[in-house]
């Protein structure tokens, strides 16, 4: 029971560092190397406002958001937007977006070493023993885990049942056709990245009352985030979300049962397994 509580904490966990992407990736169809950046962004924050102001992270994460929110919105405007002008198909786009977000994570761990320095840095913050089904974990993976929930279901519900969540869900699909209805493409591609830039610092202001962090570890949380997003299928929440948890459970049986030092290879054994079986992912659509 102990290794299947740990699992699901940790693919909580897993799951809060990947929805951003998959906004980002699934619906705004930009590949963004960056996202680790902004996900350690969202917890230097954090760790400033808690150890400069005592300011809970979970109150920081009202402030964190919005500021993620247009922060993105800016990048995608200045950075992307024109990528997406002068593409001539998805293909194009998607090698353009990565070289420059690849271009764009530079420059964000060079802005965090500038203001923060290369130092690692964490903070006690709710690191409390919970005692649940004879077993102790701590409080702050605890909130963690209940705020993906919170906001994973949130994000699953607003996309299926909105209007606005419908009409991104389409141009994710066939933005052409969505056009033809009345769609507002390129709007709502903005939107859906700069909410996913805001969901991956409050991850990142979350995680970061339990995990030390630095301002060069963002290429860490991109990778992990990107095989769970292909894993649960590229734009689907639902996917997301499962991938996130198989990948906990599978990292702390490893853990416990054979060798902490196989974790890294089991999760991309998974990965490769997925791929080879299903490659649109576990809830991807067969590309037609």
């Amino acid at each position: 029971m102990d290794i299947i509580i740990t699992g699901l904490l940790l693919g909580g966990t897993y799951a809060l560092i990947a929805m951003g992407l998959n906004l980002q990736y699934g619906m705004a169809r930009i590949m963004n190397l960056a996202n680790g950046e902004m996900l350690v962004a969202g917890g230097f924050a954090a760790f400033w406002f808690y150890t400069a102001g005592a300011v809970s992270p979970v109150l920081t994460v009202f402030l964190v958001a919005p500021v993620a929110f247009a922060a993105n919105w800016l990048i995608y405007m200045i950075f992307l937007r024109p990528l997406v002008k002068r593409a001539k198909s998805r293909g194009q786009l998607e090698v353009d977006a990565i070289l420059t977000t690849f271009g764009l994570s530079f420059v964000g761990v060079g802005l965090m070493l500038a203001f923060f320095g290369g130092d690692y840095f964490s903070y006690s913050y709710l690191s409390v023993p919970v005692h649940l089904l004879g077993d102790t974990y701590g409080a702050n993976r605890l909130v963690a885990f209940g705020a993906a929930v919170v906001i994973c279901g949130a994000l699953w519900l607003w996309l299926a049942y909105s209007r606005m969540g419908v009409s991104i869900r389409a141009i994710a699909v066939a933005p052409d056709s969505a056009r033809l209805v009345g769609i507002d493409v390129r709007a709502l591609a903005a939107l859906a990245f700069a909410l996913g830039g805001a969901v991956t610092a409050t991850g990142g202001a979350l995680i970061s009352t339990f995990l030390t962090l630095d301002a060069s570890t963002g290429v860490i949380f991109t990778l992990k985030a990107l095989v769970i997003v292909i894993m649960g299928g590229v734009g689907d929440v639902r996917g997301t979300v499962v991938a996130a948890l198989l990948l906990g459970l599978l990292e702390t049986f490893v853990a416990s049962v054979i060798d902490p030092g196989l974790t890294l290879a089991a999760a991309y054994l998974l990965f490769v397994i997925i791929l080879l079986v299903r490659p649109q992912g576990l809830f991807g659509r067969k590309t037609t």
